[in-house]
This record gives C-alpha cells, structure tokens and sequence, in this order.
C-alpha cells in the first residue's frame, strides 16, 4: 500500500527481523478465491500474510484465527482509522483478542482519526478509539500530541517517534541542474519542494497560495516541485482534495510554475529532495513527529519551512533545525520561504541542524523500544 502506514509497518517489520525476531505482516489479499501466494516472505525475512478478504467484521475472526495457529505472542495493530475504511470493526479487534490468553495486543496509533460507524454516531466515534485502546494490553503513540490527548482520557501510551520510511540514497555524479532540466525547469530557477500526498491536512493549498504571493513580488520567482505520487491508498477524501487543488492552482494563474515528479523509488526520492533549495511542509495541525514526509525531509538534511506545532516539542527549534511558521498563513509561508532563498548562511543552519535532529530517529532503536514496551 503506497502511504505512511504501509512504509512504516515495511521498516519496522524489518527491523525487527534484523533483531532475530519473528515477523509476520497480515494484510488485504488479492484474489482471495485462490490459495496461491498467500504468504511472501520478503527479501528480509518478513512473511506477509495476505489473508484478509476485507476490512470488516470477518477480520476479527480471520486474525484471530491466524494467531492460534501460529501461537502468536503479540499482535501490534497499526492503526488508522482510513486505512481501514473508517470501519468499526478494527475498533473492537483487542477487546476480540483478549480471549487469546497466550496473546498480547497493542495498538500503535498513527493518528487519533474517529471511524465512520454509522451516520449521527457522533461521541460514539471518539468512544470507540478510547475502547480499543483500553481494551489493548498497551498503546503506542508516535507524538506527543497524542500522547496528551489519551493521558486526559487515562490511557498512558508508550510514545516512540517513527523514522524516515525513505532511505536516503548517495547520489554520486548527480547534477542538480540536468535532473531539473529532465522536468523541464529553468537553470537557475529556485525550486520549492513539497513531498507526500496531496492532502489536506498537509496544507497543499496554503503553498500554492504563497507560491502565487512570491510569483507576483518576487523576481526571479521560485517553483514549487510536488515529490512523489499524489494520491496514496488509504483516504479517499484525498481525490476531491486534489481536484481543489488544481482548480485553485488554475484560479491562480501558478500552473506554469508547478511541477510534478509522480511516484518515484527511494533513490527518485533522494534525487527530488537534493534538487531542491528547501523543502515546505505547511501541515494544518502543526509539526510533528508523526509525518513520515517530516522524518524523510529531515534524513535528507533538508531546508524545511513548517508550521508551529500544536504541542511544544523541545526537540524542533526554530531558525536551527527548521523554521516555523503560524498554520493556515500563506503570507508567512512566502515570506518565510523568501528569507530562507535569500539567505543560504540559514539555509545551512538549517541543513545541518535538520541532519542532526534526524539522527534520534534510526529504525534499530524504534525497534527496540517497541519490544521494551511489548514486554513491560
């Protein structure tokens, strides 16, 4: 599954195996009318288990099902709530497992998303979160934002940041200018990277909103590159976000400026982010450790321009690791982006602090910390 939740499972499965653990991935299965390739173990040793036909009520019964058989100690529920269709069922999944006493549950929440339910559930979406967690053995969270809101609701989770799910390839003989040149930039032309999935949360429309502030004040103007595809596989809210999109890039008079790589493997991703001068993350809800777009930017040792976050976080410091600006504000997008172009002593700062910052985030210490918590 092209997204967040898919790469992560894929490192953290990885390195587990790497720790001489026994992995196994279930996932969604392809022509469930045959018994061929059911199981793939991986080049890494993971075996995937593609044995659900559905998100839905039958997923209780076929992971518990798989677990018995294969006398399995933990089963770690990644969990987001889009990923699965917004369906309840995955809500009830701990409360089922726990009449495995050999078995323990965790669920590592992505983010604290509601499911659907029903129409008019209303509290009962958020109650439905809380059950799953309480009816775990244990929680995981990847920020502290997270982690603030369960521990009003007396649920203490294990937080554990999650690591870049793109591997940061060398790029030996790479010219900057002739990859741009490939997309058809112009030499010289500044260029403004925005990477991962056209959604709203990540505040897509307030970039392009800056970019046309920038192109009507400044001369030469920058470009803004969107890096990698842009629609992944869990939310389906992402294609009428992406159509709004583009309809406001057109209003806007921007589309000679847009540029676009499609998807791209870890090394295409390397390359992007080395091709541009900085990178704008402008997420809606603020920075945080969550957004593998953030952890994969920060590997690269970029020059990110983001929003505040909505819990302070010790860690990020603004104007030596990234700079920050208020959320849902194109005007200090474009001056912030501006000030970084212009001036690449801080461009520098900001590279070299962002490297720094990303070296607390390596998956064989995520990996460890998760077994700690599987055993506390």
């Amino acid at each position: 599954m092209q997204g967040g939740l898919g790469d992560f499972s894929r490192e953290l499965a990885r390195a587990l195996a790497g720790a001489h653990h026994s992995v196994h991935i279930l996932t969604l299965g392809h022509g469930m009318d045959t018994t061929a390739n059911k199981v793939t173990p991986d080049e890494d040793g993971v075996r995937v288990h593609r044995i659900v036909p559905g998100w839905g009520w039958s997923t209780l019964k076929h992971v518990s099902q798989f677990a018995r058989q294969h006398a399995i100690d933990v089963i770690d529920l990644q969990y987001q709530a889009a990923a699965y269709q917004m369906h309840g069922a995955m809500n009830l999944l701990p409360r089922q497992l726990r009449k495995l006493p050999a078995t323990k549950t965790f669920v590592t929440f992505h983010d604290l998303r509601v499911p659907y339910l029903f129409p008019k559930a209303g509290p009962l979406r958020w109650l439905a979160v809380l059950q799953m967690a309480r009816g775990a053995h244990g929680s995981i969270v990847t920020n502290v934002e997270d982690e603030a809101t369960l521990l009003r609701h007396q649920v203490k989770p294990a937080v554990i940041p999650i690591g870049s799910n793109i591997s940061n390839h060398p790029l030996p003989g790479f010219v900057k200018s002739d990859w741009l040149a490939s997309l058809g930039v112009t030499p010289g032309t500044s260029v403004v990277g925005y990477f991962g999935f056209i959604n709203e949360s990540k505040g897509a429309d307030v970039l392009v909103q800056a970019l046309a502030k920038l192109r009507s004040r400044q001369t030469p103007a920058p470009v803004v590159l969107f890096i990698g595809a842009p629609l992944g596989a869990s939310d389906p809210t992402n294609v009428a976000y992406r159509n709004h999109i583009n309809g406001l890039i057109d209003n806007l008079g921007v589309r000679p400026a847009i540029y676009q790589t499609g998807f791209l493997d870890d090394l295409g991703v390397s390359r992007a982010f080395a091709a541009c001068d900085c990178v704008a993350l402008p997420y809606r809800d603020g920075v945080s450790f969550r957004r593998g777009t953030l952890m994969a930017a920060l590997s690269h040792a970029c020059a990110i321009v983001t929003t505040v976050p909505r819990v302070a976080i010790p860690q990020i410091k603004d104007g030596l690791n990234m700079l920050l600006t208020p959320v849902d504000d194109p005007d200090a997008l474009a001056q912030a982006i501006s000030r970084l172009l212009a001036d690449p002593v801080l461009t520098d700062k900001l590279r070299t602090g962002a490297r720094e910052l990303s070296s607390e985030f390596q998956w064989p210490a995520i990996a460890r910390n998760t077994v700690i918590t599987f055993n506390s």
